[in-house]
């Protein structure tokens, strides 16, 4: 590991390609299956920070010639992040992902997806997409209890999620979960137990996030504790501890739209809670995976 007390992305990144390696973020149009009913009820925007009207050529270029004003030398992952991206036939999956890799110096690829959108024709072509370039499903969990799920109409159950995940790992596929704290009637306890479940399925990497509220997002008309930042930070390193030595931290806080989010304020300021974590783990002395075994 590195300085910090985690296993940060950042330095698997470096370890696995030598160099310094940023996400490009593409917007490929793609829907999602749960929008018939509704949605998910926190969910308000893609996260593509260019025009998703552009070609994804074109978003690419943008988006890299951005990243590489602070990161001269480095090397991309195509990361198809907005919308549910194995949500069409696999012909379309095919002319949407492989023009990036034919990139110079993309080194992979991320895909962005649901539990439910993973059919064998889909998990076929992503097996042989994975023989020819560093391939990472991110898979949007959020919970493993599902009356969690159901009550923010995820679309899917805790079941579907472990038979994603093992079909995946079947295919040798490199699997990251998204999961959010903070979610309505969820104790520390719940959130922990999500982490332990989800680690004991083999999980490769893990984004954690922490849910705010948009005005717009059906969840902020709800009313329901929203969790402190002394609370997230004692959640996140105690599920830290709950984690693999070898799994890879993608993600340790959210990072929202300081002119949209409604709640927690404290989320805006980044870079204060990821220090403050830091801070919690030195202090008290504890460690990823500290109170689980190694794979």
């Amino acid at each position: 590991m590195n300085e910090k007390h985690y296993n940060t992305l950042n330095d698997f990144y470096r370890k696995k390609f030598g160099c310094k390696v940023f996400k490009v973020s593409l917007d490929a149009g793609f829907s999602c299956p749960n929008k018939s009913s509704g949605g998910c009820t926190f969910c308000t925007r893609t996260p593509y920070i260019g025009d998703k009207n552009d070609d994804l050529l074109v978003q690419f270029e943008k988006i890299k010639t951005m990243l590489h004003k602070k990161w001269r030398d480095a090397k991309y992952i195509a990361y198809f992040e907005a919308g549910t991206n194995t949500y069409a036939s696999v012909e379309t999956l095919k002319k949407t992902f492989e023009p990036l890799l034919r990139l110079d110096n993309v080194v992979g690829i991320n895909i962005g997806t649901r539990p439910d959108c993973l059919d064998d024709d889909v998990l076929n072509y992503l097996e042989e997409l994975s023989k020819n370039t560093y391939l990472t499903i991110e898979l949007g969990v959020q919970s493993m209890h599902d009356e969690t799920l159901k009550h923010i109409n995820r679309g899917h159950t805790s079941e579907d999620v472990k038979n994603a995940i093992k079909r995946l790992k079947e295919r040798n596929i490199t699997t990251v979960v998204h999961i959010i704290n903070g979610l309505p009637n969820e104790t520390k306890e719940d959130m922990i137990k999500t982490v332990i479940e989800l680690n004991k399925l083999g999980i490769d990497g893990i984004k954690i996030h922490m849910l705010y509220l948009e005005n717009d997002s059906l969840i902020s008309k709800e009313k329901f504790h929203i969790l402190t930042k002394d609370e997230y930070i004692d959640i996140v390193c105690s599920q830290l501890r709950y984690l693999n030595k070898d799994v890879i931290i993608h993600r340790i806080t959210s990072d929202p739209d300081k002119d949209k989010v409604k709640e927690p304020l404290w989320l805006i300021k980044k870079f204060v809670v990821l220090n403050d974590i830091d801070k919690y783990m030195k202090n008290n002395n504890i460690y990823q995976g500290d109170l689980t075994e190694s794979r």
